[in-house]
């Protein structure tokens, strides 16, 4: 977050939703992962099945982004239209933190099923990339691409 720090410091309502793109992309990686690891354990998927289950998760993660994206784009509208929070850019707020849930979501879901693959292939035990690795590793990255989409949306207005 560091180096979005001027950015922060001029739209700060984009911290308001930092809890929820972080939750968001970490529990969406932490099952996608655990479900992997299930079904590689119980064989009902090997290492070469692993463009199936990434063709499912795209399906899975857009889906899922999308209904959280369309949630938390409705709840800054109803709010912005009985509170100044979000400022007069309320809806290109709006937008980026829609944009942003759908990428997170999606990449979550994309590192959560793949993980379990890459390890498997490289001889280490797929259980290593459990739900609080996968989660962390996600959270950073969605942050990186929630102020991504924040700059790229924002840039001129808020920021």
């Amino acid at each position: 977050m560091g180096a979005f720090e001027a950015e922060i410091s001029k739209a700060v309502v984009l911290a308001l939703f930092v809890p929820l793109i972080i939750s968001s992309g970490g529990n969406s990686g932490s099952q996608a992962s655990t479900l992997v690891i299930r079904a590689l354990a119980l064989g009902e998927v090997g290492i070469g099945d692993w463009w199936r289950v990434m063709r499912r998760e795209i399906l899975a993660g857009l889906s899922l982004g999308t209904i959280l994206g369309s949630i938390g784009f409705f709840r800054i509208t109803v709010w912005s239209a009985f509170s100044n929070i979000y400022g007069e850019h309320w809806l290109l707020v709006a937008i980026t933190v829609a944009v942003s849930l759908v990428g997170i979501v999606l990449w979550g879901t994309l590192i959560g099923s793949l993980l379990p693959f890459l390890l498997r292939r490289l001889g280490f035990d797929p259980a290593t990339s459990s739900a609080p690795f996968v989660a962390t590793l996600v959270d950073v990255t969605g942050l990186v691409i929630y102020f991504t989409v924040a700059l790229v949306f924002l840039r001129g207005t808020l920021l």
